[in-house]
């Protein structure tokens, strides 16, 4: 996986993300909150080692994770732990990039993460050899693929779409930005941005999390099963809705 866009728009942003993955793996379990030491976290389980790739904390802070550090690599497992359930292990904490700096990642594959903590933006990078954070402007979009799916030509053709798809919006809400998680590309099924290949890899589901001053929504996107799930959570009353 996967394809991730990072949106700030005014006093808010929009952090929204495409699975791609096996069609053999199991499917995932819609978003849920669930109590950690560091709080009450939200976010869809894999449904094979049972980890995430995108998640939100109760105390506003949002992250995603996509396969890759820099560039491809040969997968050699066996890994000591899943990279879904490394991701849970540095987002449950306060501060997601202090625990990235403090974690122990010998023996993980490989692996991006895209933090947003308080109000700043960062990308936390694995390469199976050393760490690499880079802190990003919070007040610019940015858009990421992941290098074991896609090569560096690619990326480049998916950031022009995506520079493209900012000139022709002069306003971008949930609705904009979904279009283009389903729709942006060029009519190559392999590498458009709702990817497919042979229906062996695809995207399986889009996930956004859109933060605001004190209310933060989770929206995920069941492509296999064309469901949504959505999650309302109010930081000032700590009060969560769901709805399907």
């Amino acid at each position: 996986m996967c394809t991730v866009t990072y949106i700030p728009v005014q006093s808010s942003f929009y952090l929204t993300s495409n699975r791609d993955e096996k069609q053999v793996r199991l499917r995932a379990e819609e978003p849920k909150w669930q109590k950690f030491a560091s709080g009450h976290l939200l976010f869809p389980k894999d449904g094979n080692a049972g980890g995430t790739w995108i998640a939100l904390h109760e105390n506003g802070n949002a992250m995603v994770l996509l396969n890759g550090g820099f560039v491809n690599h040969v997968s050699i497992p066996p890994y000591r732990k899943s990279r879904g359930l490394i991701f849970l292990d540095v987002f449950d904490h306060p501060r997601p990039v202090e625990a990235f700096t403090q974690i122990h990642l010998q023996k993980i594959e490989p692996f991006t993460l895209v933090i947003r903590q308080a109000e700043q933006l960062f990308e936390a990078r694995w390469d199976g050899q050393e760490k690499a954070i880079t802190e990003l402007d919070v007040a610019s979009a940015h858009i990421w693929s992941s290098v074991t799916l896609y090569s560096s030509e690619v990326i480049e053709k998916r950031k022009a779409w995506f520079d493209a798809f900012q000139q022709e919006y002069s306003e971008t809400g949930s609705k904009e930005i979904l279009h283009f998680h389903r729709f942006a590309g060029d009519g190559d099924g392999t590498n458009d941005v709702l990817m497919n290949r042979n229906n062996e890899m695809l995207t399986v589901s889009i996930t956004q999390i859109h933060r605001q001053d004190e209310l933060s929504f989770m929206h995920y996107h069941d492509l296999a099963e064309g469901k949504v799930y959505s999650q309302e959570f109010n930081h000032s009353i700590s009060q969560l809705h769901a709805s399907t």
